[in-house]
């Protein structure tokens, strides 16, 4: 599964498809909050054209479906859909660049960290075996494998007389 079409489609209906390509869906060190929403009547009229919401609706079918990799950043922006400023739409096309640059790429790679009291018992960061249809199926793949480690090191654990209480 793939939508590639409909992120272009996107892009060209907000005017992003000539935009950088980014890097991340959200630029390390930004902080969004309610004091960056509009204040005076000038920066309401500045907000009142921008398409905020509507973005972000088009980025949510999106992260619905293949792109759970921007479910936080998209999380973060839609607080603001009632009271977006300027800064709350820079993080938001921040997002369509990003979606420009991988809007035809799949994780290839998976990996797991487990800790026990403070420490790494177990690691594994490696190219999935499987090709993956899109992004989402990759990352259930990868889930599934952190998954099977965690039940025989619990097993392993156990043999071992150890008591775990969560």
């Amino acid at each position: 599964m793939t939508q590639t079409s409909y992120v272009e489609k996107v892009l060209k209906r907000f005017k992003m498809e000539n935009s950088k390509r980014g890097f991340l869906p959200m630029r390390h060190g930004v902080k969004l909050s309610k004091k960056q929403s509009p204040k005076t009547d000038e920066e309401f009229r500045e907000m009142f054209d921008i398409p905020y919401a509507s973005v972000v609706g088009n980025i949510k079918y999106v992260v619905q479906f293949t792109r759970p990799d921007v479910t936080f950043t998209l999380s973060v922006t839609s607080t603001y859909q009632a009271c977006a400023g300027l800064a709350h739409w820079t993080a938001v096309k921040t997002i369509l660049k990003y979606l420009r640059r991988i809007k035809n790429m799949f994780l290839v790679y998976d990996g797991f960290l487990f800790k026990l009291n403070g420490s790494v018992v177990a690691w594994k960061s490696s190219k999935q075996d499987t090709t993956a249809d899109s992004t989402t199926e990759a990352e259930y793949i990868a889930a599934s494998e952190a998954a099977k480690k965690a039940v025989c090191m619990k097993n392993d654990i156990q043999e071992l007389g150890v008591v775990l209480s969560m």
